[in-house]
């Protein structure tokens, strides 16, 4: 759910775009000045007649004051797109039709998640991109249950069980954690379905964000611990970036119910090895490595409040070689939110102005991103108010 400026914020912002004099707006609208002031900084709530006054004399309807519906996303698609929706619940090609071979469809899939991993504009991209892989993918899935040819069902679940893990993502980033926790089971199932131990262990991998993502820390713990035992007997390459994926995700559910001293040593004894042990990559998509495991580390530190030692593990980390441009946002905004801690504002604003250039549509969608731009237009000083301005029009705060 999209955050909004509050009537106060709202009153003032348009105040100020009009150029008009505090003292001028109250006395046209027949209240004292102090009144006004108090309503803009949030002490007093209008009165419906006084709010009518002050949309009037600034020149806007109403509606443009009041902040009792949440808006929605900037940008063309917010939320999960209605197409991908409706391929979801079974809107697809005709049964009769014949379906991908299962390399066209691994193709497909997989340019799919470098768009999704790349591109500045992935939630419009995927809303063109997805409804159709899906319902391919399904129906597939479908034709391939009742056929003789294993191996090519084997592919086919395979596929669709990467497919779902871009789902999951797509979902829980559009704020619809109900949808996430459907596909992530239905990537779990086909996993299993294939037998593939790897992507079994990415299926649990993004069950667990979605816990995560749900506020239940505990059973995303529970997850990556099963997670991590079914790998135990093996040392191949992927069998470990997925354990050490897996750990992180135990390391965040240990953050985020305040356990600052397991979530550390977790990352170090468990999460560490690993990467040193595989180096960088993107393992099931997992973005799993020594760089990822550093921010981590700031994640943690950023949690527990100790914004002196985010900034400082921060300052040691180059992330242009992450694949994710996801990450890469994430971290940067985490980054942003301790600058935001220490009221240093001019950093804050510098770092989501990068992010507004970089990925607008992560930004758009960000309720942190929302919060941090709503607070420093409280603090704003005049040198670059005209800027933040600029962010709250583009984060449809207004």
């Amino acid at each position: 759910m999209a955050v909004t400026l509050p009537i106060g914020e709202r009153i003032r912002y348009w105040r100020e775009k009009k150029q008009r004099k505090q003292a001028a707006v109250a006395g046209l609208c027949g209240i004292t000045e102090e009144y006004l002031s108090q309503i803009e900084r949030g002490l007093k709530t209008p009165s419906l007649p006084v709010l009518r006054a002050l949309a009037a004399e600034l020149g806007v309807p109403t509606s443009a004051l009041l902040d009792e519906t949440p808006g929605e996303p900037s940008g063309k698609n917010g939320g999960v797109a209605q197409d991908v929706t409706r391929a979801l619940m079974g809107y697809g090609p005709p049964r009769s039709s014949p379906p991908l071979s299962s390399t066209a469809l691994r193709e497909q899939v997989e340019s799919a998640w470098r768009m999704w991993q790349t591109s500045p504009t992935r939630f419009t991209d995927a809303a063109t991109v997805l409804p159709p892989l899906v319902a391919d993918t399904e129906h597939a899935v479908r034709v391939h249950r009742t056929g003789t040819d294993s191996d090519s069902r084997r592919d086919v679940l395979r596929t669709a069980a990467d497919l779902y893990f871009l789902l999951r993502s797509y979902c829980r980033r559009a704020d619809r954690v109900d949808l996430s926790l459907m596909v992530a089971d239905r990537g779990l199932r086909a996993a299993e379905d294939a037998d593939d131990p790897i992507r079994i262990a990415a299926a649990q991998w993004n069950l667990g964000h979605v816990l995560l993502a749900d506020g239940e820390h505990e059973g995303a713990e529970q997850v990556a611990r099963l997670g991590v035992e079914q790998l135990a007997t093996s040392q191949e390459g992927e069998a470990v970036a997925l354990a050490g994926a897996l750990e992180l995700v135990a390391v965040v559910a240990d953050a985020r119910r305040k356990r600052w001293w397991n979530a550390r040593q977790r990352l170090q004894d468990k999460a560490v090895p690993r990467a040193r042990q595989v180096g960088e990559g993107n393992s099931m998509w997992t973005v799993f490595g020594l760089t990822n495991v550093e921010l981590h580390g700031v994640s943690i530190e950023m949690e527990a409040g100790e914004t002196t030692e985010a900034l400082r593990v921060a300052d040691q980390i180059d992330t242009s070689c992450l694949p994710s441009l996801e990450r890469r946002f994430t971290f940067l905004l985490e980054v942003a939110r301790c600058c935001d801690l220490r009221r240093e504002d001019a950093a804050v604003l510098v770092h989501l102005l990068d992010l507004l250039q970089s990925a607008p549509e992560d930004l758009a969608r960000s309720p942190l991103a929302q919060d941090m731009v709503i607070r420093l237009r409280r603090r704003v000083r005049p040198t670059y108010r005209r800027q933040v301005d600029m962010l709250t029009e583009r984060l449809g705060l207004l």
